[in-house]
């Protein structure tokens, strides 16, 4: 059975992300570490765990709290949920968080398979539950969507206001659409126009809610030396917003964060987007949200490999009172659903960081 040990040992220069860059005991840069993180790595050993995931964490997840931690198994690896890094105010039932770990499923999966080693998935367990990933031997072909893992990023902007084809809306649906997990597309102003109605209600909820507005500063890193030194959370320049030092970043979030300029905000960029997309899963538990995961991963990937860009507007799906009016809007009976972003054309925003693989595996 595979240890941390021989894990450290033998899973290559993927393990040690950045590690090499404090060996003088200052912390290196955002930009340093960007380059490492963001970076191809070549696959060691029989069972290259430190590769996996590597590319795993790579993966969309809830405020980039980063809530998973990796196990290495005989026959492959399990992934577990990390509830220290929950949002219980804008996550209440940790619905994200297992969406986040379906999300880190899927690069993994495609990883696995661009080196040969097909990979079965398994959920284990519910509420705490976690996914087993048996890797196998064989002629695997790699998925042509690994190739975008790298350049994937969730754009937080405004977008150029132009339609999408209808041949890369197929090609969308069809990478989303996965077992236990479809994806409704919404290209349509009028429909669009109404869905912000819905999302700006809910948004105006959650910024009002003081104990929502502290779990967001907490997760907020306001430059890049902060970024660097937790490689976590959301750096602020990976939301359009200038570097600021901590204090003064804290104190202009006080009276900057309001329900008013948030719904602007967000006004602009739904304006601007070429459409929505709605991830429904079958059933409401914690599998499927992590089907849910793994569904808008895809999603993403295809839509990076075609040069759209993409965000989450999930307000309405994150306060309980709200989110039966937005299924009802989608003619929804018994579903939920788990997920809404935001598509469109634009520049690329800088990229946030992640932990060092070291310290995501046990």
């Amino acid at each position: 059975m595979l240890t941390r040990r021989h894990v450290l040992m033998g899973a290559g220069s993927a393990l040690f992300t950045g590690a090499g860059l404090s060996a003088c005991g200052s912390t290196p840069s955002y930009d340093d570490i960007l380059k490492t993180v963001w970076s191809p790595q070549d696959p060691v050993g029989d069972v290259p765990i430190g590769y996996l995931v590597h590319y795993a964490t790579l993966a969309a997840n809830s405020h980039n709290t980063q809530p998973w931690f990796f196990e290495a198994q005989p026959n492959g690896l399990t992934i577990k949920p990390d509830f220290s890094r929950a949002t219980p105010v804008a996550d209440a039932d940790n619905h994200h968080l297992f969406a986040s770990l379906g999300c880190a499923t899927e690069n993994l999966v495609l990883a696995a398979k661009a080196v040969g080693l097909p990979a079965a998935t398994a959920f284990e367990g519910a509420g705490k539950g976690r996914i087993r990933i048996d890797l196998g031997r064989g002629n695997q072909s790699p998925d042509p969507l690994f190739g975008s893992i790298l350049e994937r990023q969730c754009t937080r902007s405004v977008y150029e206001d132009r339609e999408v084809p209808l041949s890369d809306l197929k090609k969308l649906e069809r990478a989303a659409n996965i077992d236990g997990c479809r994806v409704i597309l919404i290209p349509d102003r009028k429909k669009r126009d109404e869905a912000q109605e819905l999302i700006l209600a809910a948004n105006r909820l959650q910024v009002e809610n003081t104990e929502f507005a502290e779990e967001l500063r907490y997760w907020i890193r306001f430059n890049g030396s902060t970024a660097a030194e937790k490689r976590d959370g959301l750096y602020s320049a990976c939301i359009g917003n200038p570097n600021l030092p901590t204090w003064l970043g804290n104190m202009i979030f006080g009276f900057a964060f309001t329900a008013d300029a948030e719904n602007e905000r967000y006004s602009r960029q739904i304006s601007s987007s070429s459409g929505l997309a709605v991830f429904v899963s079958d059933k409401d538990n914690s599998a499927h949200w992590v089907q849910a995961g793994r569904s808008y991963q895809r999603f993403a990937l295809a839509a990076t490999g075609l040069g759209i860009r993409h965000a989450f507007i999930n307000q309405p799906l994150e306060i309980e009172s709200e989110r039966p009016l937005f299924a009802s809007w989608l003619g929804l009976e018994s579903q939920r659903p788990d997920l809404i972003v935001r598509y469109g054309y634009a520049e690329p925003m800088p990229k946030s960081l992640r932990r060092p693989v070291v310290d995501v595996i046990g």
